[in-house]
């Protein structure tokens, strides 16, 4: 199967928000000094291949680097290939850029992208799928010469050139293929980016060198230490005391008191949804449970009980309240306006009498218990909205006990299979991306469904966003892409809550920082002040 998706620069700009900036301290500082980032973001892993999760992706994105890159509107631009373009339906030729070195000094060929394509395809065995769906349709790969990649495919891919977009490109070893273990046990990541690995504490910093050796030009910093840092206020409170120069994740309710304290703060709008998922396909779910405490059977299966919920929650309470406007009430993936989404699709008021209803007609008149699950502090709002679900839910008469947990404690039990229903949250280059991976029928073979862990199926929407997949870009594909998004929304595999806004806060030693809307936080976005 095949992939193709692309995003529409010019309508998602309108996403994009930038809250008045506020002068701060004063005390510029010189280029080349050490930036200090507070980051939500706990780097799972030093393999830039075995997650696909946005910590990765951005912490990782110092180190290593891609083909092609999404610039802060989310256009494709050159990265380490220089040029790109389809030979064929069934054939694309990338030229990589000259005199690109590695950190250890060897320099980049094309050999180096074959490896990183077999790498994915062929050897690593990530638990969600990693990057492998993406090169799907990958017949064969070879380098003509040290700097051409010629890449075959099983059919037309007109948008091969977005998934490199999300491929970092490692080094050819010297035999075999380098294992998720030994990077984790200290082979020192060796990629071609503006910094080099120092040193790295699982859950708790990631330290970099600036690559004065670097193809771009020395970097702005000389040295970069991201602390993590999970809770929400502790961040805020580090960047309010400089400890910090950038906190990421801000929380809306902080802005203010941030403004007050001489930070700078700006926000962009994100290209993500944060939804409920539920499991709809085990007979029995843990934690949920008929008013007794007595176990029942799985009430997620019946869509009427899940269009029930659906018209029970309050998106408005979440957007304007938690939030504080910082976020888009959501029917579907992505916001409306981009390619692919369905302009019939918008987010509805609560009705309760009719949930109620509804809930009746499933054989459920009295309701029943839950346990909600959902991440604490790696969302804006996440565990807040957790509560104001239950709340909504409780009106109908579904108690709903939230459980909010660190994320790492959170993702290993969902795929554990521990929770019935959960909150959670994906991002993604394009809408037929999130569609393939979060709502596609799981076929590792197929790479859909990586982040279906509720295992939905419908194969009337599966056959539905193959033809959506098969269709050049244009009118016609985000038509087809628009009616199976109509077609699954209707069945309700997961309930759509909002597009959150990134929020961003920095101190007065930081000149600027640049916003993207997949989220990432990095030290490349962040300029130093000047004299």
């Amino acid at each position: 199967m095949q992939i193709q998706s692309r995003f529409c620069s010019h309508r998602l700009a309108a996403l994009l928000i930038s809250l008045t900036f506020w002068s701060g301290l004063p005390g510029p500082v010189h280029a080349q000094e050490e930036l200090r980032i507070a980051t939500s973001y706990k780097l799972m892993t030093l393999d830039p291949h075995y997650a696909n999760l946005n910590e990765n992706t951005s912490l990782l994105s110092h180190i290593y680097e891609r083909l092609v890159y999404q610039d802060d509107r989310l256009d494709l631009k050159p990265g380490l290939a220089v040029s790109w373009r389809a030979v064929s339906d069934r054939q694309w030729e990338f030229k990589l850029r000259e005199n690109v070195r590695f950190h250890d000094g060897s320099p980049l060929t094309a050999d180096d992208v074959v490896y990183t394509i077999e790498r994915i395809r062929d050897f690593l065995k990530s638990p969600s799928g990693g990057f492998r769906s993406y090169l799907t349709g990958i017949e064969s790969v070879s380098a003509p010469d040290p700097l051409t990649v010629l890449i075959e495919t099983d059919g037309a891919v007109p948008n091969l050139p977005l998934f490199f977009s999300s491929i970092f490109v490692m080094n050819r070893p010297a035999k075999g293929f380098e294992t998720t273990e030994d990077l984790n046990a200290g082979h020192p990541p060796n990629g071609t980016g503006p910094y080099r690995f120092e040193s790295w504490s699982s859950g708790e910093s990631l330290r970099l060198a600036g690559n004065d050796d670097y193809w771009d030009g020395k970097p702005a910093w000389s040295k970069v230490t991201f602390r993590v840092i999970e809770n929400p206020a502790a961040r805020v409170a580090a960047l309010s005391t400089g400890e910090v120069d950038v906190a990421d994740a801000i929380p809306a309710r902080d802005v203010a008191s941030l403004k007050e304290r001489g930070a700078r703060v700006a926000s962009v709008g994100a290209a993500r949804v944060n939804f409920v998922q539920f499991d709809v396909a085990r007979d029995t779910l843990p934690g949920v449970t008929d008013k007794s405490g007595e176990p029942i059977a799985n009430p997620f299966k019946n869509p009427l009980v899940r269009r029930a919920l659906t018209l029970a929650t309050d998106r408005g309470i979440l957007v304007d309240k938690i939030l504080a406007g910082y976020g888009t009430a959501a029917a579907q993936v992505f916001p409306n306006g981009l390619p692919g989404t369905s302009a019939k699709l918008l987010p509805e008021a609560p009705n309760y009498d009719e949930a109620k209803m509804l809930l009746a007609k499933a054989g459920f008149p009295d309701g029943f218990n839950l346990v909600l699950a959902g991440p604490a502090s790696r969302y804006p709002g996440d565990a807040e909205s957790l509560q104001a679900v239950a709340q909504s839910w409780a009106r109908i008469g579904v108690n709903a006990q939230p459980a909010a947990a660190p994320f790492s404690v959170f993702n290993t039990k969902r795929a554990a299979g521990d929770y019935g229903v959960w909150y959670g949250g994906t991002s993604g280059e394009a809408v037929d991306i999130i569609l393939h991976t979060l709502l596609a029928s799981p076929d590792p073979e197929r790479g859909t469904g990586a982040l279906n862990f509720g295992k939905y199926r419908n194969e009337a929407f599966d056959a539905m966003l193959a033809r959506a997949e098969s269709i050049a870009v244009g009118p016609e594909r985000n038509a087809a892409l628009a009616q199976a998004t109509e077609l699954v929304m209707a069945d309700q595999p997961i309930i759509p809550l909002y597009h959150f806004h990134h929020i961003i806060g920095y101190g007065s030693r930081i000149g600027s920082y640049v916003l993207h809307p997949r989220g990432w936080t990095t030290a490349m976005q962040t300029l130093p002040a000047m004299e």
